[in-house]
């Protein structure tokens, strides 16, 4: 059995990235293009930072505190806007979280709310369309 072990052989795997226009498509997996390391370390920090905050809190607080926030976080994750249509700000789970104080891109760029053609969209058609209370077939297309 130890034989048969050393007798299988591994593909090679370079560093290198996979050159596609020299060596055609990837056919493995392995060969795809490896996601740089400060991708990883970007996509994995607010949840890293969630954690150490979360037991930042548990040690000086005490485990009910985060439990709390936790509830707090899912009561304010539910909260939507009647009409359905309009996006919901989300400004309370954004107080809650600290997203609030932290000023990024999707702040000021493309925001459709601060165009000059945006039309709100009249509350009491968004309501009938969502209650099914409107005869006006083009109302449910709103949905």
């Amino acid at each position: 059995m130890a034989m048969e072990d050393a007798n299988i052989s591994l593909p090679f795997h370079s560093t290198r990235p996979h050159d596609t226009l020299r060596e055609g498509l990837a056919s493995y997996k392995q060969d795809a293009v490896p996601v740089h390391p400060v991708q990883v370390i970007q996509s994995n920090f607010e949840k890293h930072r969630r954690q150490t905050k979360r037991s930042l809190i548990e040690r000086a607080y005490g485990s009910a505190v985060p439990l709390r926030m936790d509830i707090d976080r899912q009561i304010l994750s539910r909260f939507q806007r009647p009409s359905g249509l309009l996006p919901s700000s989300m400004l309370g789970l954004q107080s809650l979280t600290g997203e609030l104080d932290e000023f990024g891109f999707e702040d000021f760029l493309n925001d459709p709310q601060n165009s000059e053609s945006f039309v709100p969209v009249d509350m009491h058609l968004g309501m009938e369309a969502r209650l099914g209370l409107s005869r006006d077939p083009a109302a449910h297309t709103l949905l």
